[in-house]
């Protein structure tokens, strides 16, 4: 087999309901130089046999499958399958825009000291409808300042593509800080050379309240300040004073919900926000701000 371009890296855990959207998005690239590494992680539905049915119709995919063993552990066994120059990673519940390789190629092709790129993303939610736009920050100096103020997501990872060489170099992903660990990635890689985002929408990033976000959000909050601190520490860096006394809050259901309905408003996205409103209310009807959000989403604004 001669080797692609890009190894594309999804894990995929119990992901069969957005899955082959996902996929569709990756095998229909303008750019098509690559080979498609699935983890299937000890799925329980159906993800294996959705996996196993896109490897009969297209050779490029390589399907890894075992027990359950964790995320971090999936992607970097996706690491030890891949082979090509560029790493680019997918999650199972997102979709990508149709020339995200094309372009992030071209980019990293002129810009060789580039280590990893993402790109602007339209956050979506668990039907597809709009909420926002995100990752406005472009170069290496905004983007770091921001990953290691903990403003995780800045590079989205799943629209990431990174050198294969800059990786290694910096040891592939860590276990230390589960559930953060793109933004430890990515602070790493930044000691290396340089990142950065495409200005244009090259993924739809799906948010929904299975996904690490909101699932893990305890857990990924303490992670994120031991990445900071420890960060500040691996670079000689001053650690900020406040950084250990930062609250860990979990959302509620309605919570979150508001969170979507108020990013929808911001983003003009008005039926969006009266959908995720009134679920809000629906969720907590004692609540003046789910009454408060449910008036201004009626309103528009």
């Amino acid at each position: 087999m001669s080797t692609p371009l890009i190894s594309v890296i999804t894990p995929v855990y119990n992901n069969a309901h957005y899955m082959r959207e996902a996929l569709d998005s990756i095998f229909n690239q303008t750019f098509g130089d690559f080979e498609y590494i699935l983890i299937n992680d000890g799925s329980t539905d159906n993800s294996l046999e959705i996996l196993e049915d896109y490897a009969r119709k297209d050779a490029r995919v390589r399907i890894g499958s075992h027990g359950n063993r964790g995320y971090i552990a999936a992607l970097n066994e996706g690491l030890d399958m891949a082979r090509a120059e560029f790493i680019a990673r997918m999650d199972a519940d997102d979709v990508s825009l149709l020339d995200r390789f094309e372009k992030q190629v071209a980019f990293l092709r002129a810009n060789p000291d580039c280590v990893v790129l993402g790109g602007r993303v339209l956050l979506i939610d668990s039907e597809g409808a709009p909420l926002r736009e995100m990752c406005d920050e472009t170069s290496h100096e905004a983007i770091d300042a921001a990953h290691l103020a903990g403003r995780g997501g800045t590079i989205v990872h799943p629209a990431m593509m990174a050198r294969r060489s800059a990786i290694e170099k910096i040891g592939r992903y860590s276990n230390e800080y589960p559930w953060a660990e793109d933004l430890d990635f990515f602070l790493r890689l930044a000691e290396v050379g340089r990142v950065a985002n495409l200005p244009d929408i090259i993924l739809r990033y799906r948010q929904h309240l299975s996904s690490i976000g909101y699932a893990k959000s305890e857990q990924q909050q303490k992670s994120t300040i031991a990445c900071i601190r420890d960060t500040h520490v691996r670079r000689g860096l001053p650690v900020p004073a406040d950084l250990e006394n930062r609250k860990v809050t979990v959302a509620s259901i309605g919570q979150s919900y508001r969170k979507w309905a108020w990013w929808a408003l911001s983003g003009g996205y008005v039926a969006s926000a009266r959908k995720h409103a009134l679920r809000a209310l629906q969720k907590e009807p004692f609540s003046l701000e789910s009454w408060r959000t449910v008036y201004c989403a009626m309103r528009g604004h």
